[in-house]
C-alpha cells in the first residue's frame, strides 16, 4: 500500500476550523504544511457570527472554502439579529466561490446546560435559510441524528454532510437518503471506536468523507490522557496534517487502497457541496 504522505495522492479536509486560538501562533505554517503532505483543500465552517468574517478571509487567502452557520454550542448567547446577519452576509456572498455551505449547524444532546428548545429554534431557522439560499448543510451530529433527520424531512433541501457522524447504521442510511455524506475523522483511530469502525465497513465508500475537525477530536497518536493532563501535559492539537495518516487507516479499515479513497472521497465532497471546483483542488 502507498504511504500516506505521497504527493499524488489528494486529501479534501471536510471539516478543519483553522480560525481557532490553537492556530494563532502558526496558522499559516500549519496550512502550507497540511498542502505539502497532499491536504490540497481544506473546507472551514463558523460557528457563531464573531467568526464569519474570519473564516471568509482565511478561506480566501488559502484558496480554501469555508461555509456560515451558528454552531448548537453557541445558541445559548446567540441573538435573533444573528440570524439576520447570516442571512445578510449569505446573499452579500452569493457569488463567492469559496462560500460552499451553510455550517456549523445542528443539535448536541451531549454538553450539559444547553436549552435544547433554543437549539431547536436555531437549527430550524438555519434550514429555512440554507433553503433560501440554495447551500448544502454541514451538520454537528452528537446524540441528535433523530431530531436532526426529523427537521431535515420537514423542511427539504440540498444535502451535505453529517460532520463526526457516530449513530447507527440505519440513521446513517436516513441521512444518505437525503443527500448526505458522513464525515470519518480522528475517532475513528481509536482501538475501541468498535462501532465507527463497523460503520465505515458497512458503509458505501460512496457515501464517506474525510476530516479532522481541528484543532479537536485528536487522533489516538496524539491524544493526551487525563493522568497525563492532571500533571500539567497540554491537550493534544489536532490539524489538517493529520489528515493523511487517518486515511491510511481508514482506507485499511475499507480494504481499499489510498488512491481509490483519496479520488473518492474527494469526489463525495464535491457531491454534496456542488459550489466546490473539483478541478481547481
Amino acid at each position: 500500500m502507498s504511504q500516506a504522505h505521497d504527493l499524488k495522492l489528494g486529501w479534501i479536509d471536510s471539516h478543519a476550523h483553522l480560525d481557532a486560538l490553537e492556530f494563532d501562533g502558526d496558522r499559516d505554517d500549519v496550512r502550507e504544511q497540511a498542502r505539502r503532505v497532499g491536504v490540497h483543500h481544506c473546507i472551514l465552517p463558523a460557528v457563531e457570527r464573531a467568526n464569519f468574517l474570519r473564516v471568509q478571509s482565511l478561506a480566501r487567502q488559502w484558496g480554501d472554502s469555508y461555509a456560515l452557520g451558528i454552531h448548537p454550542l453557541y445558541t445559548l448567547g446567540a441573538q435573533e439579529s444573528d440570524l439576520q446577519v447570516l442571512d445578510q452576509t449569505l446573499t452579500q456572498n452569493a457569488h463567492d466561490p469559496c462560500l460552499v455551505a451553510l455550517g456549523e449547524v445542528g443539535l448536541d444532546g451531549f454538553v450539559a446546560g444547553l436549552d435544547w428548545s433554543r437549539q431547536l429554534y436555531f437549527y430550524e431557522q438555519q434550514l429555512l435559510l440554507a433553503n433560501k439560499h440554495a447551500l448544502p448543510k454541514i451538520l454537528h451530529v452528537r446524540r441528535s441524528s433523530d431530531a436532526l433527520l426529523k427537521g431535515l424531512k420537514r423542511t427539504g433541501g440540498l444535502g451535505g454532510i453529517a460532520h463526526a457522524f457516530n449513530g447507527s447504521l440505519v440513521q446513517a442510511r436516513h441521512f444518505v437518503e437525503l443527500g448526505f455524506c458522513l464525515g470519518f475523522g480522528g475517532a475513528v483511530t481509536y482501538e475501541r471506536a468498535l462501532h465507527l469502525r463497523r460503520l465505515l465497513v458497512e458503509l458505501p465508500l460512496t457515501h464517506i468523507v474525510l476530516e479532522t475537525d481541528s484543532p479537536d477530536i485528536p487522533p489516538q497518536w496524539l491524544y493526551v490522557k487525563a493522568s497525563e493532563r492532571a500533571l500539567g501535559a497540554k491537550p493534544a492539537r489536532n490539524s489538517p496534517l493529520e489528515l493523511p495518516r487517518i486515511a491510511q487507516l481508514v482506507a485499511e479499515i475499507k480494504g481499499v487502497s489510498l488512491e481509490e479513497l483519496s479520488w473518492q472521497s474527494c469526489q463525495n465532497v464535491a457531491r454534496v457541496l456542488p459550489r466546490l471546483v473539483l478541478a481547481a483542488i
